[in-house]
């Protein structure tokens, strides 16, 4: 089982790529391996018309593509900013064609909020991020709000119900998303996916 982890903050050292790095370790825990992309840190370039060409800058689109095709699920993780899920993180997913590999597997969203918020990004990446490059979103979703206060490493910047909560939840929705890992492999095993014949969602 190998299950990728996208941060699309900007920032080098965000809160974002804190919750990333947590929840790679739980995965590996469980038995999964993990690759983890950081967009600030790996930053992708903007989508343009020679994305194809595989020439230039799109000269690293093939390895990252393999990556994404080895995966059997994915943890989306990414911050609220004024609203709307960061330009990176929606750059990633216009990159992601048909045959980047992300089709039929399912993947967790982990929305981060430095507040009470992060249900624009849940709402904006359920509408918006799959179509065409068939992602599963799980039903389950992270909601972590008040990041500051937890999945610190020095417990003494915890607040110790929020953390202890945030801990299970994360728990939780990890091995659901390794359930559902597994049994969607089952799903593109068999002879029922056609993304030649039908390249472009509805």
């Amino acid at each position: 089982m190998n299950i990728g982890i996208v941060i699309g903050s900007h920032r080098l050292d965000s809160q974002s790529r804190k919750v990333g790095l947590y929840l790679e370790e739980q995965i590996q825990k469980m038995g999964a391996e993990t690759w983890l992309h950081d967009l600030a840190h790996d930053p992708l370039p903007l989508w343009d018309e020679n994305l194809g060409s595989g020439e230039g800058q799109w000269a690293f689109l093939p390895d990252l593509v393999q990556q994404l095709q080895q995966s059997d699920g994915f943890v989306i993780v990414c911050p609220e900013w004024h609203g709307m899920a960061t330009s990176a993180l929606k750059n990633f997913f216009l990159l992601c064609g048909i045959q980047s590999g992300l089709a039929h597997k399912p993947a967790l969203i982990t929305a981060v909020s430095g507040g009470d918020g992060g249900a624009y990004v849940v709402s904006e990446l359920r509408a918006s991020s799959y179509k065409n490059n068939r992602l599963c979103y799980i039903p389950e979703q992270l909601v972590v709000r008040n990041v500051g206060k937890v999945f610190n490493a020095d417990p003494r910047e915890n607040d110790p119900e929020a953390h202890t909560y945030f801990v299970d939840r994360a728990d939780y929705s990890l091995k659901l998303l390794l359930a559902y890992s597994e049994a969607l492999g089952d799903v593109r095993s068999r002879d029922v996916v056609d993304l030649e014949g039908y390249p472009n969602g509805m």
